[in-house]
């Protein structure tokens, strides 16, 4: 059974991203959140720095508050500390303000809906719900977490198979925007999901919000599995095209076999390599994302993961976890 106390000092040369090189705003401040919730220390945390150095403490349970002031992705905090609260000697509970449905992160309704549902079959005990959603450019929304602690290891993750689609459930949302547009989302999208296999449940939401936003958010029920699928509205973005997006996403997904979507894929893979015995999964995409995650992991924990099948296609993944256990790591 491993133990994450005395893991090295690492220096790590940043260059993500395709535009600029080094950190963004989203990578500062997650990296200040994990920080703060081991105890530990940080070395050219700040935006655009290429080198991070992080020298982590001892995981604090507690009760936490991040506000990002401005439209900062509160999904990416809140994945970045939830495993280590996870393994800390008591329960936290955590409040995030700033974007909860903006470009190139989660949006909160997968988090609730998606992410933790998968992991709680692993073992991790958490809750989230948002009290009020933040869009580009303003922000401001605000979501609540509480996170229990775990008293043995993770149970691996083992899905082959997703399984008979059972249902489809989309949501519409506006915030202080005519309802309207949330109608023209839902149409679009149902409109080209009516071949489904199942029955499809489409709502429209008024969502509470300090700004202005849209969205559209699929959740496929298959029998071992669920998917999640959403898109974001713009300035200048049709209304239709809002739900266009997100339902081809979904039916991608659904012409393939594979059980769980790309972005719950390259989610778990952390889990996956924490968690005791042998975990694997089918996905519809490996993604060069989830291929990048693991080379991290791999970095920093005893791990090797295998993967099957080319880069934007169908295939598989698997890894020997660590068996990380709280009594190890934990005060």
């Amino acid at each position: 059974m491993a133990s994450l106390t005395g893991l090295p000092f690492r220096v790590y040369n940043l260059r993500a991203g395709r535009r600029r090189p080094g950190l963004r705003p989203q990578h500062v401040l997650s990296a200040e959140a994990a920080a703060k919730v081991t105890g530990g220390r940080l070395e050219g945390c700040k935006e655009g720095s290429q080198t991070l150095v992080y020298l982590p403490g001892r995981i604090k349970a507690g009760r936490y508050f991040f506000d990002t002031g401005t439209a900062g992705s509160v999904t990416l905090i809140f994945q970045t500390i939830l495993a280590p609260l996870s393994f800390a000697a008591a329960k936290s509970s955590v409040i995030i303000k700033g974007g909860t449905h903006v470009p190139w992160s989660p949006p909160a309704d997968y988090i609730e809906e998606i992410f933790l549902p998968a992991l709680s079959i692993m073992g991790v005990n958490a809750h989230f719900s948002t009290i009020s959603s933040g869009y580009y450019p303003r922000g401001g929304g605000e979501v609540e977490a509480s996170i229990n602690p775990i008293s043995a290891p993770l149970a691996p993750l083992r899905i082959r198979e997703r399984g008979k689609l059972l249902k489809v459930r989309l949501v519409s949302t506006v915030s202080n925007l005519p309802v309207s547009i949330a109608e023209r989302q839902l149409k679009s999208a149902t409109s080209l999901l009516s071949a489904c296999p199942a029955p499809v449940e489409a709502k429209v939401r008024e969502a509470a919000s300090p700004g202005r936003g849209t969205s559209v958010f699929i959740v496929g029920e298959f029998e071992n599995a669920r998917a999640g699928f959403s898109a974001l509205g713009e300035r200048g973005k049709r209304a239709e095209a809002v739900g266009i997006e997100a339902a081809q996403a979904f039916l991608k997904h659904l012409e393939r076999k594979a059980a769980l979507d790309p972005h719950l894929a390259d989610q778990a893979l952390i889990y996956m390599a924490i968690a005791k015995g042998k975990s694997f999964f089918t996905t519809s995409e490996i993604t060069s994302h989830l291929l990048t995650n693991i080379h991290v992991i791999e970095k920093f924990l005893p791990v090797k993961f295998t993967v099957s099948g080319p880069t934007g296609s169908e295939g598989s993944v698997a890894v020997q976890g660590a068996g990380f256990a709280r009594p190890l790591i934990s005060g």
